[in-house]
């Protein structure tokens, strides 16, 4: 699988307002735990940076998490945290 950040540093310059894609099943537990994931990597993330969409059956969400990335090695740790995290089933 590559890596969705592999030429990003010949892309944007930094600091730069970055969407990340993040699906999994839908439950209470998910939206707090990609916040708390993804801060880790991104402390000024806010709750206000994250859109939730249903999927048509209800079953799964998927996330739009923007934060301010700062660099390259940010955005990698970001979504080998998400990747690795058992409530994700994707994340790009």
């Amino acid at each position: 699988m590559s890596n969705p950040t592999s030429d990003i540093k010949d892309l944007l310059e930094f600091p730069a307002r970055f969407p990340i894609k993040v699906m999994g099943e839908r439950t209470e537990a998910f939206l707090p735990t990609i916040f708390d994931v993804v801060r880790l990597h991104a402390p000024d993330l806010e709750l206000a940076h994250i859109v939730s969409r249903d999927s048509s059956s209800g079953k799964y969400v998927s996330l739009t998490v923007t934060v301010t990335a700062t660099s390259k090695e940010q955005l990698d740790n970001i979504y080998r945290a998400l990747s690795g995290h058992p409530l994700v089933k994707w994340a790009l």
